[in-house]
């Protein structure tokens, strides 16, 4: 699965003060309140203008629209600009559930996180690149990493997909939603790391706000790939 997929820690009621609320002002033409937002929480003008850039495009797009592909990639996007985010290369919650429904039970459909305002339809789930993911509510992250602790079957399956050193990046997105009492939302190329040129990196978001840690584990594996497929054409 050739997925970036990042791990976005973030409360509904931020949802709320960081888009939906902005894109009424945005809609309302009120978009220094957007500016006042952002210069209150020190955003410098770069990232401000993205954030603008990105309440604009939410601000356009109509109720028929599938809402992970909308709405739920943008908050993900947003997110970036206000606080840390987290990497894995190829694994995400969504991959789990197709294989393992059971764990549905971690996580919140959007129809009781987004605004009736927001009727539009969800997957709620990863369906392609450029979209949001499930979301887990602050006491299902706090559930979750309760449940690695002490249902060793739950433990299994998570380090089964996050592989490689990757199940250690998981758990310090979940460990650090848990500590600020936020969900977690899983989203899809918000991030995109160049392992071969990390320079030419690029991110909707502010690509400086991703932790590292996934990305070097991305680097380590390509780099050990390009090493194999070197030393098999040698032999």
């Amino acid at each position: 699965m050739g997925y970036d997929v990042s791990f976005h820690p973030i409360s509904p009621e931020e949802m709320r003060e960081w888009y939906f609320t902005p894109l009424t002002w945005i809609q309302q033409g009120q978009e220094e309140k957007v500016l006042a937002l952002a210069a209150q929480h020190g955003m410098e003008d770069f990232y401000t203008e993205k954030y603008l850039n990105t309440l604009r495009v939410g601000a356009e797009t109509e109720s028929n629209e599938l809402f992970d592909k909308s709405h739920g990639f943008y908050i993900a996007v947003v997110q970036g600009f206000f606080r840390d985010y987290y990497y894995t290369r190829g694994s995400g919650f969504s991959f789990l559930l197709e294989e393992k429904p059971e764990y549905a039970r971690y996580f919140t459909p959007w129809a009781q996180v987004a605004p009736t305002a927001f009727p539009n339809p969800a997957e709620n789930q990863i369906i392609e690149n450029y979209c949001s993911g499930v979301y887990l509510s602050p006491k299902q992250v706090v559930q979750l990493l309760r449940d690695l602790e002490q249902m060793p079957k739950v433990l299994e399956d998570l380090e089964g997909l996050w592989r490689d050193g990757q199940f250690a990046v998981l758990k310090k997105a979940l460990t650090a939603a848990a500590e600020l009492g936020v969900g977690l939302l899983e989203a899809t190329e918000v991030v995109e790391p160049n392992p071969i040129s990390p320079n030419e990196s690029t991110s909707y978001s502010n690509l400086y706000h991703c932790d590292r840690d996934g990305v070097y584990l991305y680097m380590d594996t390509v780099s050990r790939q390009i090493e194999d497929a070197i030393r098999k054409s040698e032999e």
